[in-house]
């Protein structure tokens, strides 16, 4: 039976060895995109389930600290905004060739994507 000294130990030295394979600052970027998100989802959350008012400038709001954080992604990985952009809308191209289909968004040429991904 494993012991809860044993199972600490091992937790704490398995994470300090994963947080020496990321860079802090994608680290960063990252951790900061999952909060911001979630806090565009309470917002949207609150309108759905509670009454309230959804909050626009909230949302703008948020939608900045998103970016905020997305900008720090991108920087570290050299890429731009426009380059992430441009190869989206090729992407969703090859996805919906006329328009956007329940079907095609469940039957994706994965490989297809990655081909437009990896350009």
């Amino acid at each position: 039976m494993v012991k809860s000294e044993e199972y600490i130990k091992t937790c704490v030295e398995l994470c300090s060895t994963s947080f020496n394979m990321i860079d802090k600052d994608i680290l960063h970027a990252v951790l900061g995109l999952g909060t911001e998100a979630g806090e565009i989802q309470d917002a949207v959350k609150r309108t759905l389930f509670y009454g309230a008012k959804l909050d626009e400038v909230n949302l703008k709001e948020e939608a900045g600290d998103l970016m905020w954080y997305l900008a720090i992604l991108l920087n570290k990985l050299g890429i731009s905004f426009e380059d992430v952009m441009e190869t989206n809308v090729k992407k969703l191209k090859l996805r919906y060739p006329e328009k956007f289909t329940h079907e095609k968004a469940l039957n994706r040429d994965l490989q297809g994507e990655r081909e437009v991904l990896n350009d």
